[in-house]
């Protein structure tokens, strides 16, 4: 018996692979499907299975693509409707794989066609169970993303306690828990950094399974959801309709162009310019009006936030050689629309002689010589950071919801802002956009909150 966690940090994103005499299936595979095919190759393995634990909101899939690659079956929870095929299991469907068996446990809640895996092992023992979205480790699935009807979200919070307690606290404490999804996940609101945990531990330490009564867990699971990025509902339904095919995507948008093409291209398409450098690189020079959101980060995440238009068209500029990485990665979250990267980077911008900017840094040290009321500090980080400590003189202004409050800023050009997140990626971010959208007097200050709290703000 193999069984391997693919886990994807920059998305919190964990496929599996399991492997029994030959016989192999993924679970919840992202959209590039090479290393699930390389990985049955080199087990000498046939996929037979692709389980789905739900239609997932803050990713796009690889199950067409790798069914038909591999000749697999798509495997959905009951009330799963697709436009391709796929076999939509019935609740307590056993399907075998080798030696094993993997049971099919229907636990509506975070969504309605939500399920959980039970794989026995050769013995017949329950092993582990594969939550998806259901359980966390620390956390729950939200249940504000699959409302239907009249359903509210309370009501998507009861149906996921019934869940949980008939189908899923009575196995043994001892099988093992493989989420979806860990820290850094919008799908939960407290998962843990641990990507996997017993059963019996979970009971012992998840907030949501210690509440008293189904009133308690819907009150607490409900409380202090932060909206979905927008990006999610679309996600879901590339999910379940369809969409172009990854080989397609990649090729498309790795189309080297030199400089003088690629600004005419901007400006003949309206393409937006993504500029996925690190953000000191960014800061030193760029090409006016792009955005900074770094590859080294929650790349994907923070597009799928702030772009929002799936169909925009997308020029990049990346470090030499991450051309198809960022490629990939945007298509991931759905961002397919990439139409080519410039050839030799920044670089060869330079030399080309084209119109640069840059946004001015200061140090943490400096920025405490600024005189009191010489400008407005805007802080970048979640609600939840801010409350744990900020400047006074701070304004909360997530950058998740930067699209709702950059008006209030850009008809003020005279005033100078400085912006911080925790570590500078986010800040950086952030300043671009304002810099995009005509806040010209924008000034980072570098290492955040961390560096300020350093100097003993």
């Amino acid at each position: 018996m193999i069984i391997e966690q693919i886990y994807t940090g920059c998305l919190a994103e964990a496929a599996y692979y399991i492997e029994s005499s030959g016989e192999a299936a993924i679970i919840d595979p992202l959209r590039e499907i090479g290393p699930y095919l390389k990985r049955a190759e080199k087990g000498n393995a046939r996929i037979s299975y692709i389980f789905e634990t739900h239609f997932h909101a803050d990713f796009v899939s690889g199950h067409i693509d790798l069914a038909e690659q591999s000749g697999a079956t798509i495997v959905y929870g009951p009330t799963a409707e697709t436009t391709f095929p796929a076999h939509i299991a019935s609740d307590g469907e056993v399907f075998r794989i080798g030696e094993l068996t993997i049971t099919v446990l229907h636990t509506p809640g975070h969504t309605p066609e939500s399920v959980t895996y039970l794989l026995k092992d050769e013995k017949g023992k329950p092993y582990c169970i594969f939550t998806g979205d259901t359980l966390f480790i620390g956390d729950v699935g939200r249940p504000d993303l699959a409302q239907q009807g009249k359903m509210t979200m309370e009501d998507m919070a009861g149906i996921l306690y019934d869940s949980l307690h008939t189908k899923i606290l009575g196995l043994p404490d001892e099988v093992i828990v493989y989420p979806a999804h860990g820290a850094g996940s919008a799908c939960g609101k407290n998962i843990s950094r641990e990507t996997s945990d017993t059963l019996g531990r979970q009971k012992a330490t998840n907030y949501a399974l210690k509440a008293g009564s189904r009133e308690q867990f819907i009150k607490e699971v409900t409380s202090g959801i932060l909206p979905p990025p927008q990006y999610f509902a679309k996600n879901a339904a590339m999910n379940k309709n369809g969409y172009e095919r990854f080989a397609k995507i990649i090729e498309k948008g790795t189309k080297a162009l030199d400089p003088d093409d690629f600004e005419q291209l901007a400006v003949v398409t309206g393409a937006l310019v993504l500029d996925t450098r690190t953000s000191h690189d960014f800061a030193a020079g760029f090409i006016p009006g792009a955005i900074n959101i770094g590859l080294d980060g929650q790349f994907a995440p923070w597009v799928g936030a702030l772009v929002s238009e799936m169909e925009q068209p997308l020029l990049l500029l990346t470090e030499p050689g991450r051309e198809e990485e960022a490629v990939m990665r945007l298509s991931r979250v759905g961002y397919d629309h990439t139409i080519g990267y410039l050839k030799g980077g920044f670089a060869a911008w330079t030399l080309a002689g084209k119109q640069t900017d840059s946004i001015f840094s200061v140090s943490a040290e400096e920025f405490m010589r600024v005189p009191a009321g010489g400008a407005e500090v805007l802080d970048v980080r979640k609600p939840d950071e801010y409350e744990d400590g900020h400047l006074k003189e701070a304004l909360l202004r997530p950058l998740d919801y930067i699209n709702d409050w950059t008006n209030e800023l850009t008809g003020t050009p005279e005033k100078i802002y400085y912006v911080h997140c925790a570590g500078g990626y986010r800040s950086m971010i952030a300043a671009s956009i304002l810099k995009a959208r005509g806040v010209d007097k924008v000034i980072n200050i570098e290492g955040g909150y961390t560096a300020l709290k350093a100097v003993k703000i």
